[in-house]
């Protein structure tokens, strides 16, 4: 694996590969097994991302933008382009540029820099003002009371939220508010909220409410159309059971007729699939063409058609929250992080589009993420099509911070140049990411990074050493999702399953033969693991998901970085023991201990599992008791006061057990050579001793030798007289059943 030591595994860039060195031949290339693919997160900030207030300088032939990596003659005032090699001249603003007089993005660590643009949205008025983000509230409103209070409290929390320039409509039932600005629109906007009640329609017995979403969405793409065109806006949809009128329907009224299923869809029986997904396809279209976002959020017990406007959502680049109530602290918590500032606010954006530029023989597949393919041909367009492709540009209607995409690479079959001993050892790749960030202004983020080409028929050492583990698994992940959804009767077991054998044939040491001799690497150690967890995840086993739930799912991993991406392949499952630190534990059933807590994350639940013995514990109510969160704040005083000195404090002050000394007498301590224990801390200690003796002797019903050793140790030196019965009069009781009282718990257990 990569530098996987570093806090920060995608550094500047924000890139990371499967392969950070490459084979220099297609067929070496497909030997490989896993394809040569790149995640990138176009927009994530970077304290060193410098900002420069003028306009990129690109290369007349390929477009490419003036980068670290370009060749330039100073006293002739020309660059040369990496990727086509074409030769620019300079223009009059650079004519000051020398060795020691660069610009910002001839820096060679600066491989990633920010240009501050100008875009004028109306071409016959330069002057026109930069229209502000708008944002188009639909409200479903077929849904008990209780809930509808629930999205009003949410709705009013969210207004009162948006930036002061931020434009916002109101879509609910049939009646669309006007567009216009929020502080102007807040007094009547909570007093429209307070006004509304369910939808009155009458509903029989029976049957579902009739409920139109598909039209809602519609219109309110329409109405943005009309009114704001050529600026960034967001359609935030709310809804809480499924469409059964009028386009996009995912089931009928009768109740007697149950939402489709993943059965359903296998065997082709869920008559309105297809044609509420050609619905949405359309208006993806529609919404990619204004430039605008569509984000769901969804809060029901049952399915609301995610699977089917997951295309609208994802093409788009769309935000979906999938709960179970709009009451629920999900929905709730997600719906106001949308909305919130700061630093840790989503940093929501507008009106991206991204290109990508090749060094020669290197060509483009596709892009799994949330973009569309704006179709633009060139002559790094690969003729095989993985996800998003046969372009070299792609539109973001929506991103933020966080977004991430996976670029899928190919070689040309011509080795006319890209052949062992050629001059050129390094190819390029150029990210551009232009977009609208959430003050209005247009951006346009620049990345330039280099790999080096590998012979891997003479020796694979750098091949191997350049392998990641994480963003490998993370691919094929991606992959394995897209082909389950696109490939009808796609074994996606089997096609992990034989794409591991191969890898491991590859890359893996072995006698014929003899299974025990194979050994793998290190480089590649993990991945079997993450194949494995894959195998069993959501993405590939559907049982006991719904058609909503697995889209839910696959929308997330497409989006998110490698990290979260992997945690959620392989969930980080940690545990927190009396006896050392919390530490990572195997994902297997040996790390259960009845004195043990682990903390499970899957990144879409955090699960917390007590062992047998801290269960009971934990029924018995210690956490609740105040000396246990008292401990909070006690481990961090001085101790000062202790039982040593209990006459000498304060009316209505405590004292502290502990096995520290005063921070005054520490200096003087006295250790006896032969046991190494401060004469200041033996009493501390046999109590201790003592605690942990009851409370073994409760859980186990046998005594602990290691304690009792110590406690005879600390009696045979100990110089003071005591009475270790006097030290147990504190203690509680041993029981047999349940467990007697705890020993301190580490501080992060509770």
């Amino acid at each position: 694996m990569s530098e996987m030591a570093n806090m920060d595994p995608e550094g500047i860039d924000a890139i990371r590969m499967t392969w950070n060195v490459w084979p220099r031949t297609k067929v070496e290339a497909s030997k490989c097994v896993i394809p040569l693919a790149a995640s990138i997160a176009p927009i994530r900030p970077h304290t060193d991302i410098p900002m420069l207030p003028y306009a990129p300088l690109r290369c007349k032939t390929c477009s490419a933008v003036l980068n670290a990596f370009a060749r330039v003659d100073f006293m002739a005032k020309i660059w040369i382009c990496p990727f086509c090699y074409q030769r620019n001249h300079f223009p009059p603003h650079y004519a000051m540029i020398s060795e020691t007089n660069l610009p910002g993005e001839l820096y060679p660590q600066y491989t990633t820099v920010q240009y501050a643009l100008q875009s004028f949205p109306d071409p016959n008025n330069s002057n026109a003002p930069q229209l502000p983000p708008v944002f188009v509230f639909v409200l479903d409103t077929c849904m008990i009371e209780e809930e509808l209070e629930f999205v009003k409290s949410a709705m009013k929390q969210a207004i009162g939220l948006l930036p002061e320039h931020a434009l916002q409509g109101d879509f609910q039932g049939a009646s669309v508010g006007a567009v216009g600005p929020r502080f102007g629109w807040a007094a009547a906007n909570s007093r429209l909220l307070d006004e509304l009640q369910t939808d009155q329609w009458p509903v029989q017995a029976g049957h579902r409410a009739s409920r139109c979403t598909g039209v809602a969405l519609s219109v309110s793409a329409g109405l943005i159309a009309a009114c704001l065109p050529g600026t960034g806006a967001r359609i935030i949809a709310l809804v809480g059971g499924p469409c059964t009128e009028g386009p996009g329907t995912i089931v009928s009224k009768d109740l007697s007729e149950p939402v489709r299923s993943h059965k359903d869809l296998d065997k082709d029986a869920a008559p309105y699939f297809k044609k509420a997904v050609k619905f949405y396809d359309s208006l993806a279209k529609q919404l990619v063409s204004q430039g605008h976002v569509l984000d769901l959020f969804a809060s029901a017990l049952y399915q609301v058609g995610i699977a089917e406007m997951k295309v609208a959502v994802e093409r788009t680049g769309g935000l979906v929250v999938l709960a179970e109530s709009f009451g629920h602290s999900v929905f709730k918590d997600s719906f106001k992080h949308v909305f919130e500032d700061g630093e840790h606010s989503l940093g929501l954006c507008f009106n991206g589009m991204l290109e990508i530029n090749c060094s020669k023989d290197i060509k483009i597949q596709g892009v799994i993420g949330p973009c569309t393919s704006l179709e633009k041909k060139g002559p790094n367009v690969a003729d095989t099509v993985i996800g998003e492709g046969n372009t070299t540009a792609w539109k973001m209607c929506g991103l933020n911070k966080s977004t991430s995409l996976t670029v899928l690479f190919d070689l040309s079959s011509t080795e006319r140049s890209n052949v062992p001993g050629a001059a050129n050892s390094q190819f390029y790749l150029q990210f551009l990411t232009s977009y609208q960030d959430p003050e209005g202004k247009t951006m346009l983020r620049v990345t330039t990074v280099t790999r080096q080409w590998v012979d891997s028929t003479v020796s694979s050492e750098e091949l191997l050493r350049g392998f990641d583990q994480e963003t490998a698994a993370v691919v094929m992940a991606r992959i394995t999702s897209l082909k389950m959804e696109t490939e009808e009767g796609f074994d996606a077991t089997r096609w992990l399953d034989r794409n591991l054998i191969r890898l491991c044939s590859k890359f893996g040491n072995y006698r014929k033969d003899d299974p025990s001799s194979f050994t793998l690497n290190p480089c590649f150690s993990l991945f079997p693991q993450f194949m494995f967890n894959l195998r069993r995840s959501q993405f590939v086993q559907v049982f006991n998901n719904s058609p909503d739930e697995t889209a839910y799912f696959r929308m997330l991993l497409n989006r998110e970085n490698i990290t979260n991406a992997a945690v959620m392949i392989q969930p980080s499952l940690i545990s927190y023991s009396f006896n050392s630190l919390p530490q990572p534990a195997l994902l297997d059933v040996a790390s259960i201990s009845a004195d043990r807590i682990l903390l499970l994350d899957s990144y879409f639940s955090i699960v917390v599992f007590h062992g047998m013995t801290i269960a009971q514990w934990r029924n018995m109510g210690y956490q609740n008791q105040p000396e246990h969160r008292a401990r909070f704040l006690l481990a961090k005083l001085n101790p000062s006061a202790t039982y040593n000195n209990s006459s000498d404090i304060a009316a209505g002050s405590d004292i502290i057990f502990t096995d520290d000394g005063q921070q005054s007498r520490l200096p003087d301590s006295d250790f006896n050579e032969a046991d190494r224990i401060p004469q200041c801390f033996r009493k501390s200690v046999l109590q201790v001793c003592v605690v942990w003796r009851e409370a073994v002797r409760g859980c186990a019903g046998m005594e602990h030798a290691g304690y009792a050793r110590i406690e005879a140790t600390v009696l045979e030196n100990s110089t003071e007289e005591e009475d270790p019965e006097d030290i147990t009069d504190d203690v509680p009781p041993s029981h047999e059943d349940p467990p007697s009282q705890p020993p301190p718990i580490h501080p992060q257990l509770l």
